[in-house]
């Protein structure tokens, strides 16, 4: 008799992992708050994609809010959001951009196709940058303060209407 309930024990197991999981997948990745919103932009030393012999640090963020957007020549959904970058550009944004996971020849290539909104973009090719910012995917975008403090974090694609409806209003928030 006791034998028989020991073999609803492995379908038990399997039922709460199956729910688990099933909650899991159902959940919004981009509605995620990143562990570094008011805290100081990560410390790094990185070469800029344009020139292999300039290096830069996380100074390079401070005097001014500035959107740094992760994206890489790999990723079909950077090539989407361009345009809002370029847009966003134009309307005195400034930006700079992370070079995540990439090859120079690949990141270059990527900017001679689709536009360059960046005033200067970090090269990250080990990802370690990415890293100490949590970085899961690209794209993802921070808005840093003019002191280098990381105040809002985007995940994904910045979508047309996130330009006026999001985007821009956390940058006026903040300068």
């Amino acid at each position: 008799m006791k034998k028989r309930y020991w073999l609803f024990v492995p379908l038990l197991i399997f039922a709460v992992l199956a729910v688990l999981l099933w909650q899991g997948l159902g959940r919004d990745p981009s509605s995620r708050e990143s562990a570094l919103l008011e805290k100081l932009f990560p410390a790094f030393s990185l070469t800029t994609l344009e020139d292999s012999d300039k290096a830069v640090d996380a100074s390079l963020l401070k005097g001014q809010v500035t959107l740094v957007n992760v994206w890489g020549e790999w990723c079909p959904t950077c090539k989407r959001e361009m345009p809002q970058l370029l847009a966003l550009a134009e309307r005195g944004v400034h930006l700079v951009g992370v070079d995540y996971k990439d090859t120079r020849d690949n990141g270059q290539r990527f900017l001679d196709e689709f536009g360059n909104p960046f005033a200067l973009n970090i090269f990250d090719p080990e990802g370690s940058l990415g890293f100490d910012l949590g970085v899961y995917g690209a794209p993802e975008s921070f808005i840093v303060d003019a002191n280098g403090n990381i105040r809002y974090h985007h995940t994904g694609y910045i979508k047309p209407e996130d330009i006026d409806d999001v985007i821009m209003p956390e940058i006026q928030r903040w300068q």
